[in-house]
């Protein structure tokens, strides 16, 4: 199968970047939806690579930009909603719902047969949170199309790297406040490199073996929360004292108070999605998957010592050099 066109949808985000830039060292022309250019400088500055203004979630839209594409990668997700209500917000059911089935419809309509999904590790129609839920049910609308379509599902434990949510959020708590409270402090996850996650979207678009297929992406060792939050801590030279709120209503009660600010760093459906240890047991890794040990990677972005002298080795990691 000869690539030369993605239209990599949420890919203004994180993970997105990482991909934006492989396929474009690869000579792959990158189309990016997003609904406010300006804040997409960096992806602009890429070769081959092309932000579009534009609604992706909106049906007619997204037929247009699938247009002389030869494949489609679809990242987006969201880790909060505000309307909170059974099985799922309206914010979830848009992100991992609406917009799978959307995509799915336009495929099918453009004759774009080539898809690569994320979803998250433990998503299930039955799962503890709302998060979980509607990443399950996307999940399952996607498989629903594999007869038709030529599909490779991810699904990734939490994700950290250069830029990332997750350390990087812990790293600002760490600094202000000498003593942090921690609710689920025991929750388990298998933390895997953005790097590693990028590399594994842009070799599977052309390998057939891989059409049909779901796989997990982890890492290659397990922390409970409160080991990840303490590694932090030693990376920024400091030495908070940790509370252990447990899992109980002490726990949801400061992540109710958190959900309240501007970019909460925990929700009460973050901790409902805690209730499921983020690990894998390996038995659906990608082909020839070796991961990068966290250790080889968080001292470059969080170890003040350290960010001088690798501010440089974060663009060549994206980079894959």
């Amino acid at each position: 199968m000869e690539l030369k066109n993605v239209l990599l949808i949420g890919g203004s985000g994180f993970v997105g970047g990482w991909i934006a830039s492989s396929l474009s060292q690869r000579g792959v022309a990158v189309t990016i939806p997003t609904r406010h250019r300006d804040n997409t400088k960096k992806l602009i500055m890429l070769p081959t690579v092309r932000m579009v203004e534009a609604n992706a979630h909106d049906p007619q839209v997204l037929g247009e930009l699938m247009q002389g594409q030869d494949a489609v990668i679809n990242l987006v997700g969201v880790l909060h909603d505000n309307d909170s209500r059974l099985p799922y917000g309206k914010g979830f059911a848009a992100a991992h719902v609406d917009l799978p089935r959307t995509i799915i419809d336009a495929m099918k309509a453009s004759g774009v047969r080539r898809l690569v999904h994320m979803s998250a590790l433990n998503a299930a129609l039955n799962g503890p949170s709302e998060y979980l839920c509607s990443k399950g049910e996307g999940e399952a609308i996607v498989r629903a199309a594999m007869g038709q379509l030529e599909i490779t599902i991810f699904r990734p434990s939490v994700i950290f790297g250069p830029d990332d949510a997750f350390f990087n959020t812990f790293a600002k708590l760490l600094k202000l406040f000498p003593i942090l409270p921690l609710g689920g402090g025991a929750a388990r996850f298998q933390p895997v490199f953005v790097g590693d996650v990028a590399r594994v979207f842009v070799d599977c678009l052309t390998l057939g073996s891989t059409f049909g297929q779901t796989y997990d992406l982890c890492g290659p060792k397990v922390y409970t929360l409160r080991e990840l939050v303490e590694y932090t801590g030693q990376l920024l030279g400091k030495s908070p004292r940790i509370i252990d709120l447990g899992d109980g209503g002490w726990a949801y009660l400061q992540a109710g108070l958190l959900w309240l600010l501007p970019n909460p760093p925990m929700s009460p459906d973050n901790l409902r999605s805690m209730e499921v240890d983020s690990v894998s047991d390996g038995s659906h890794d990608y082909p020839n998957w070796q991961p990068t040990p966290l250790e080889a990677v968080a001292p470059g972005y969080l170890s003040p010592t350290e960010i001088g002298q690798l501010r440089l080795d974060r663009y060549r990691l994206r980079a894959g050099r």
